[in-house]
């Protein structure tokens, strides 16, 4: 059992390994880009979809570049910047950029692909991450947590702090963002080579 489902209830069999794959971190990630790949090289472009999924593409990797400088992972609550709008910034980033690449590929199907991952990895990687965020803020968790939705903005009267300190060392160490961004930006002009 991984110290992701420690607190759960345990389960056996089947139920115990899908649940322990739901809640890997790295096969989210891996699987996440690996996705992006794979729709870039089955892609058959059509000129309009990939106009639209290129600005769709490119606000899911500035909201994760934009994230990824706040973030003080388990160190400090991070509140204001992306994260006044939104619990999980870095998960809005990724089903956009995912949705993106498969509205560009001009398959169909890859759009039944990317909910299904979506369905399968999100819901757990959401709650592991409010149980463990509560566990180390506590009360100040549970306060933000309760005026700020996981990953739909609530566009309400509540003043939101969207400034703050963004950092490229932080975005560069704590989730290798850059690098990331700029590979996700080059599998998707690969499909522009395919018009």
């Amino acid at each position: 059992m991984s110290h992701r489902t420690e607190p759960l209830p345990p389960l056996s069999g089947v139920s115990h390994i899908v649940r322990e794959l739901r809640y890997h971190e790295a096969s989210r990630q891996i699987i996440g880009l690996l996705l992006c790949v794979y729709f870039a090289a089955i892609s058959q472009p059509i000129p309009w979809a990939i106009y639209l999924t290129t600005v769709i593409v490119v606000i899911g990797v500035i909201i994760r570049m934009w994230a990824s400088g706040f973030i003080m992972k388990n160190k400090e609550l991070a509140t204001n910047g992306p994260y006044a709008l939104v619990r999980h910034p870095l998960y809005v980033g990724n089903i956009l950029i995912v949705y993106a690449f498969a509205g560009a590929s001009g398959i169909w199907w890859a759009f039944l692909i990317a909910t299904a991952f979506f369905l399968f990895y999100y819901p757990p990687a959401i709650e592991y991450e409010d149980r463990k965020l509560c566990a180390i803020f506590g009360d100040a968790w549970r306060e933000f947590a309760k005026n700020t939705p996981a990953l739909m903005p609530a566009l309400g009267s509540r003043q939101r702090d969207l400034s703050g300190h963004w950092s490229f060392k932080t975005s560069l160490k704590a989730n290798l963002e850059p690098l990331i961004a700029v590979f996700l930006l080059a599998c998707f002009a690969y499909i522009y080579t395919r018009l």
